[in-house]
Parts: structure tokens; C-alpha cells; sequence
């Protein structure tokens, strides 16, 4: 039978009847896998663009990934010499995340899912945002825009 994720942090639904067997596809390490995933969904993790461009990052169905994380710090091993789009994938996913601008080059990023609303991020900024997994019309939201603290 065919994996199944769910959308916002793509563990892998294990069928009932299914995980017989022995490693790595029986119930035990299956579940292991999820339970570890859901732990770092509570955590830090960074995440680096790769080059001065666009790019898309992709949360792994049932694998370890950074882009799980809480707390999402974007890095760069090259100079940004632009506003650069990090489009966030899949489309279908609604998490919270808080993200750290911590690029090279002094530049804004714009995260995104859709074509819905995106957030820009100054660079050495952090702000709170959610996706809402809207498919291909998902929009990003800065959580805290009318949080009023008086």
C-alpha cells in the first residue's frame, strides 16, 4: 500500500493492518520516525539558501528536515544581492514557524507558499508567521502584525 503524510508536518499514516514486518518498514520504526519528527517540529533548525536566487524549500514526507522546526533560521553561503523568495513546500502545509533572517548581504527575504499574501523579513530580523496550506492559492501571515501588548 502507498504512504500517506499528512500536511503540516508530512508523517507518514500508517494503515491499519499495515508495519508488519521487519525495519525499516514495520509499525515500530515507522512510528519511531514520526515521534522523532514531531519532537523537532518543537525545535531549531537552519536552513541555508544556496545560492543569490528564488528558491523553494520542500518539508520531506517521514524523513528528518529542518524546515520541520519551530524556530527556522535561514542562512545563505552566498551574498544575497537582492529581496530573495523562499517559497515554502508543499502548498497544503499549515504550520507556525519563527523565522531568522540570518543571510549574508544585508537583504530582505520573502517567504511564500502561494499566491496568496507573503511576509518579508528584514535581514537580522525574526518574526512569527503561519502558513495557512491553502494550495496553490496559500498564503503566508505575519502572526503578531495586530498583537497589541499594552
Amino acid at each position: 500500500m502507498a504512504s500517506t503524510f499528512t500536511n503540516d508536518l508530512r508523517l507518514e499514516l500508517i494503515a491499519v493492518g499495515e508495519g508488519s514486518g521487519s525495519a525499516p518498514n514495520d509499525w515500530g520504526s515507522k512510528t519511531n520516525v514520526n515521534l522523532t519528527s514531531i519532537a523537532s517540529s518543537f525545535g531549531p533548525g537552519t536552513e541555508s539558501i544556496g545560492s543569490d536566487a528564488n528558491v523553494t524549500m520542500t518539508m520531506q514526507d517521514g524523513a528528518a528536515d529542518e524546515l520541520r522546526a519551530l524556530y527556522l533560521k535561514v542562512t545563505s553561503s552566498a551574498t544575497l544581492t537582492a529581496t530573495r523568495t523562499i517559497t515554502i513546500a508543499p502548498n497544503t502545509v499549515a504550520k507556525l514557524w519563527i523565522v531568522e533572517n540570518a543571510t549574508t548581504g544585508s537583504q530582505s527575504i520573502t517567504i511564500s507558499q502561494g499566491t496568496g499574501a507573503n511576509v518579508t523579513i528584514a535581514n537580522g530580523a525574526v518574526k512569527m508567521l503561519y502558513t495557512d496550506g491553502a494550495g496553490s492559492g496559500a498564503a503566508v501571515t505575519d502572526a503578531l502584525v495586530d498583537l497589541d501588548l499594552t
